[in-house]
């Protein structure tokens, strides 16, 4: 036993000579000279220029393949509606009056499976009206800011009926609705009447003349889409005409004097794209004529764009300046001629300006339809202005059956297409919450005639309290998102709100988010991109100067 300790611990005093001997044994350090050996023996692998270009390649051609897939999918689906429920009877009647900002967008956020929706326009279409000035000076394709309305209701869960006609009459006694057929073509029936349950009243405004002689018949609006297709065609026509052998140079000047009235979002707009066509298009075309266009644009008011801050009104004018388009503040138009315009200056003088055009750009007034039916309610309809709804957009002196929206109303907020938007997906929500408050009074109507059980009963005192939460309706509220307006030039201003206070900015950067906003509120994946597409070939190829 004491010998087997003794060697053991011989041995543990042994291991330590064993590993310092070890230890004693060091690696040869690494110097720069053995690392560029080692590289050199073993050098580290790098692919080919060649290799990498296929692999880039390749990749972009995966994510090209699958964007055009994803695209094809889309724009597919949009092109195939599935198959809809049909009109129920024991369904509410739902009219709406009007295919503009409001009612379009009411109809993409309505679920028409709660109503029978019957769609009353006499366009059969929405136009998108911020890029009109576009279309003006073919910027735009006029098809390129049009979406059929039956695009979106073939899209709705329940069919929906769209009527290519004009309201002629509303009688909320009697809760109907007459309309006639107004298009060039027509059949046997071209009026009709139709009753309602609800009705939504969205048929806008039209141009405000102010009763001046002469705008009607020798301006051109910017309301319509026909509008600004005639102001096209009388601009190139003002130009050929300029260009006819043996002009004097004061009629010349005539010809291409462009006087724009109207100082708000749309005249600014469409002054700035009158600007762009003449340095980007008409001084390779019409070298000889581009000196001679001159821009005026005319207000009444103070400022132009009084919606806007002060900084951005400052910017634009400025710029205005740079572009040498003129800006004639506190002046008044007295009368429109077939080649002039009278002007009033702030002075009280009356001057007459020779022109070429004159585009109408200034004012909203109501509608023949809107002022009859106002009529027909004088003690609750006494504002001028529109028809008076309360804070859940319902016609007052109508018992809730008539709801306005747009332009044709009369409220605290500005007559814009953000207000009206907002309008009609608020709606949207409220006509969702009515349908069921119907169902439900419908229900308890069904169950008081039925003999009373205690289950009777307790689904009784259930449906009463959930009536009483549907009554209560919320009222609308407008969230500002911000003013947006292209000045030319490549540049845009806007008016943003920011925390509690607005962001005042304008420039390129501003232009490029100006035209990414638009391209985003666009409501369809088609006229997205045929938005996109006509400013790429505006950018390669310049606008067209032909005229129909």
């Amino acid at each position: 036993m004491q010998v087997t300790r003794a060697l053991g611990r011989s041995l543990v005093r042994s291991r330590p000579a064993v590993y310092s001997n070890h230890t004693r044994f060091q690696f040869p350090r690494r110097t720069a000279s053995t690392d560029s050996t080692e590289s050199a023996l073993s050098p580290r692998y790098k692919p080919s220029i060649w290799k990498r270009f296929l692999q880039i390649t390749g990749s972009v051609t995966l994510f090209t393949v699958a964007s055009g897939v994803t695209f094809y999918y889309l724009a597919r689906k949009d092109r195939t509606p599935g198959i809809q429920l049909p009109h129920d009877p024991t369904k509410k009647t739902l009219v709406i009056l009007g295919s503009g900002w409001g009612a379009t967008s009411l109809l993409n956020s309505l679920d028409t499976a709660d109503y029978n929706v019957i769609v009353i326009s006499p366009k059969n279409y929405f136009l998108f009206t911020p890029l009109l000035p576009s279309v003006a000076v073919g910027t735009l394709n006029p098809r390129s800011i049009i979406q059929p309305t039956r695009y979106v209701t073939r899209h709705k869960s329940r069919q929906v009926a769209v009527i290519e006609a004009s309201a002629t009459e509303v009688d909320p006694e009697r809760k109907t609705v007459t309309f006639a057929d107004t298009s060039e073509i027509q059949g046997l029936v071209s009026t009709t009447t139709v009753p309602y349950d609800y009705l939504v009243f969205a048929v806008g405004a039209e141009v405000q003349t102010f009763n001046i002689p002469g705008v009607r018949e020798n301006a051109c609006f910017m309301k319509e889409l026909e509008d600004a297709e005639k102001m096209q065609r009388r601009f190139l026509d003002c130009l050929e005409s300029a260009a006819f052998p043996g002009q004097s140079q004061a009629e010349i000047n005539r010809l291409l004097h462009m006087v724009v009235v109207g100082g708000g979002p749309t005249g600014i707009e469409l002054s700035g794209e009158l600007h762009d066509f003449l340095e980007e298009d008409l001084k390779s075309w019409f070298p000889e004529l581009a000196n001679s266009v001159h821009i005026t644009l005319v207000e009444a008011l103070p400022s132009v764009l009084p919606s806007f801050s002060k900084q951005l009104i400052d910017y634009t004018e400025s710029t205005f300046k740079a572009a040498k388009i003129d800006i004639l503040t506190k002046t008044m138009v007295k009368e429109v001629r077939e080649k002039s315009v009278i002007l009033q200056k702030p002075d009280k003088s009356i001057v007459e300006v020779p022109c070429g055009l004159v585009v109408w750009a200034a004012g909203n007034k109501l509608r023949q339809v809107t002022r009859d039916l106002m009529d027909k309610l004088p003690e609750h309809q006494t504002n001028k202005r529109g028809i008076t709804v309360d804070d859940c957009l319902r016609m007052v002196g109508t018992n809730g059956s008539i709801f306005a929206i747009g332009d044709c109303s009369a409220t605290s907020y500005a007559p814009t297409a953000q207000v009206a938007s907002q309008e009609g997906s608020y709606l949207a929500r409220i006509l969702g919450q009515i349908a069921k408050k119907d169902e439900l009074e419908l229900r308890l109507q069904t169950l008081q005639n039925q003999p009373e059980t205690e289950e009777s009963k307790t689904e009784i005192d259930s449906v009463a309290k959930r009536l009483v939460k549907l009554e209560k309706l919320r009222p609308f509220r407008y969230s500002h998102q911000g003013s947006l307006a292209y000045i030319g030039s490549d540049r845009a201003i806007a008016d943003l709100p920011f925390f509690n206070g607005n962001l005042a900015t304008g420039g390129v950067a501003t232009y490029l988010f100006w035209r990414s906003a638009y391209i985003s509120t666009l409501f369809s994946l088609r006229n997205r991109t045929l938005v996109a597409t006509d400013w790429l070939k505006v950018k390669l190829f310049g606008r067209d100067v032909s005229r129909e």
